[in-house]
């Protein structure tokens, strides 16, 4: 499936704020990822990034600030209509750690089911896309089988295929390694290198720094709710400013 190719396929966040009870997770977050290009979230555990891609999704709420997403801006800090919801959401894909498939669905219909049931496009029409999706993950040959007879990294393929199905303005991604036997995880880092090289947009929340080198256009180091340290690869990961980001790629990357 080609990339959507509205000028608007991009994400600019500004202030976003988000507590679960007394705990102040995101601090005033603001960037914004271009269109066409992939932006990789790094940081410890316990920084934000997670919460951070799913208020990109409004799977989590975010308290307040401004977000862009695609062609759709809310401000968190207002109330926000149903229907203004839900056009936001549609604007992105997400990818998450765990697969999230319906077990009970052959894998054409997993990527089939948004389209049809959520977007109401025509059968033929999904299943022709989600096909071609699944050609260009590796997994055509797979479509009638089911969740359970796949492997972990088969199945976050097709959790990919099932994102793009949606036709969505940028693509978010959750860890898609975290949960994967070490040698699964080239074949799901290939299917997102495969994107970002077509153009799609996309933010990757990842701990392949390595992979975040190679990809990414942009990196952002979150740290305790707040990104400390953005720009290129070559900046963030390869001459940090931050001692705090100094600290944290010396332990991913040096761990003996």
């Amino acid at each position: 499936m080609s990339v959507p190719e509205q000028p608007e396929n991009r994400v600019v966040a500004t202030d976003v704020r988000k507590s679960f009870g007394p705990l102040e997770v995101l601090k005033g977050v603001s960037f914004t990822v271009p269109r066409g290009t992939a932006t990789a979230v790094i940081g410890p555990s316990g920084s934000g990034k997670t919460t951070l891609l799913r208020t990109l999704n409004a799977l989590d709420v975010a308290d307040s600030g401004v977000i862009k997403v695609g062609d759709t801006e809310i401000d968190f800090g207002k109330p926000v209509a149903k229907d203004q919801l839900k056009r936001y959401r549609a604007q992105s894909g997400f990818v998450f750690q765990s697969h999230n498939l319906f077990p009970h669905k052959t894998v054409l219909q997993n990527v089939t089911e948004g389209p049809i049931v959520a977007q109401k496009r025509p059968r033929a029409e999904a299943e022709a896309d989600a096909v071609e999706l699944l050609d260009q993950v590796g997994l055509k040959d797979k479509r009638d089988r089911y969740p359970f007879e796949l492997s972990g990294g088969q199945q976050q393929r097709v959790g990919i295929a099932r994102a793009l199905a949606l036709k969505p303005k940028v693509v978010l991604f959750d860890e898609p390694t975290s949960a994967l036997d070490p040698e699964l995880v080239g074949e799901v880092l290939g299917v997102i290198r495969d994107l970002a090289v077509q153009g799609w947009t996309l933010v990757v929340v990842t701990h392949e720094i390595q992979f975040a080198r190679q990809v990414s256009e942009q990196v952002l180091f979150l740290d305790q709710g707040v990104v400390l340290e953005q720009g290129s690869p070559a900046e963030v990961i390869g001459d940090p400013k931050e001692e705090r980001t100094r600290q944290f790629l010396q332990r991913i990357l040096n761990p003996l």
